[in-house]
């Protein structure tokens, strides 16, 4: 008989796919958290197996867990020797082990090799097996910033421990948001083929102003650009997305621009990547600026002059430099790609259609320097995923 939650598992994606976690959860009152972040794990594809410290348990019930993960949690450890199954050096061990939240008492005795909870204990564990550990610390900012437990947290990234830090509000250090948190599961446990890359992502649209109120702009939700960077991080990216405002996950670096000059500058400064993918909609036109607000009394002319390119100064940052080429036909858009691959010295160049604009959906061809053309098709972090698969 299968538990429910069976039935969310890899509704999301396929991610964690046969990865088992071990769930360790301590005595914050975040441990309320860990119903929707274990249900957020599961929709990834993965198998999560709860463990609770006594405190934990004084904040919520076992059987919460339970029903999150269809598991029974580990509250003692018994003759079982649940901490060697689960994160000992055995051929089905768990592949990580994430801590959250993780309290200050725990993050020390973590730190210093003290084992006297069933969480600590599958730490130890963990560490003498090499099974990977993540710790997301979630207390009062003043426990936060006790020196002990910040050398604590720098002792635990000496030695690879994945620290996933707190949202520092209201006087606390509350623990991350779930989405942070399930992303930096993803990212450890990821095929890690990005490895300390550099990758830069420009997406969105440039607005080219007319006047003070009035702008020339494009169509684009900046979707895609999300969705690149989102799967750089996952596959061990050190990312960096310029836009113009969208919306954009917490843990990616973002800088933001308005107007074509200002991505010029951003690429004047940005130093050495090892990828640049342009997936933005940029003005070809800039309207003549003028100063105030436009009567709107009379028929207005735009007069429009020729916008530099930003490819040229995109090529220059990366070793590897992929656009995005948008027009209405496929024909139109591999046509177009193909030469812009050779104007531009771009690596790849993704040719999509105008129907894929302010879609989750897209159709693309892929195309790279030898002019093959892989078609694509799917939600935009799949094609995103796909892309990477070439560029890596």
């Amino acid at each position: 008989m299968t538990h429910p939650s069976d039935d969310i598992r890899g509704t999301l994606t396929r991610y964690l796919e046969e990865k088992t976690i071990v769930l360790g959860v301590t005595g914050s009152i975040a441990a309320v958290e860990t119903i929707r972040l274990a249900r957020q794990l599961i929709r990834h594809g993965a198998t999560i197996i709860p463990v609770m410290t006594p405190a934990a348990m004084d904040i919520i019930h076992p059987y919460a867990l339970e029903f999150a993960t269809g598991i029974p949690p580990v509250v003692e450890l018994t003759g079982a020797v649940e901490h060697v199954e689960r994160c000992g050096d055995r051929p089905d061990n768990a592949d990580a082990m994430l801590v959250a939240p993780c309290t200050a008492n725990t993050i020390s005795k973590m730190a210093h090799g003290i084992d006297d909870t069933p969480v600590t204990t599958f730490a130890t564990t963990a560490f003498g097996s090499d099974v990977p550990v993540i710790v997301v610390p979630a207390m009062h900012a003043s426990m936060y910033d006790n020196p002990f437990v910040m050398d604590s947290l720098a002792r635990l990234r000496e030695h690879d421990v994945t620290v996933i830090g707190p949202r520092m509000e209201e006087g606390t250090a509350k623990i991350a948001g779930v989405d942070d948190i399930v992303a930096g599961v993803l990212r450890t446990l990821g095929q890690g083929d990005l490895d300390g890359r550099r990758v830069i992502i420009v997406g969105g649209a440039t607005v080219e102003p007319i006047d003070d109120v009035r702008v020339l702009t494009n169509r684009s939700s900046g979707k895609m650009a999300v969705a690149l960077a989102t799967a750089a991080y996952r596959r061990g990216a050190d990312v960096e997305l310029w836009h113009p405002g969208i919306a954009v996950p917490g843990y990616i670096a973002a800088k933001r621009f308005t107007t074509y000059r200002d991505i010029i500058e951003l690429a004047r400064t940005a130093g050495h990547a090892d990828v640049v993918i342009n997936c933005a909609a940029i003005s070809d036109f800039v309207p003549e600026r003028h100063e105030g607000k436009l009567s709107s009394d009379h028929p207005l002319q735009l007069h429009l002059t020729p916008a530099e390119r930003i490819n040229p100064h995109l090529r220059a940052l990366a070793d590897v430099a992929v656009m995005f080429k948008l027009e209405p036909s496929r024909e139109r858009a591999v046509h177009r790609a193909r030469q812009r691959l050779h104007e531009d010295d771009f690596d790849v160049v993704v040719a999509n259609t105008t129907a894929s604009l302010g879609s989750d959906h897209m159709e693309a061809w892929i195309i790279d320097r030898s002019e093959q053309s892989t078609p694509v098709e799917g939600s935009k972090h799949m094609v995103a995923d796909q892309l990477f698969d070439v560029i890596a």
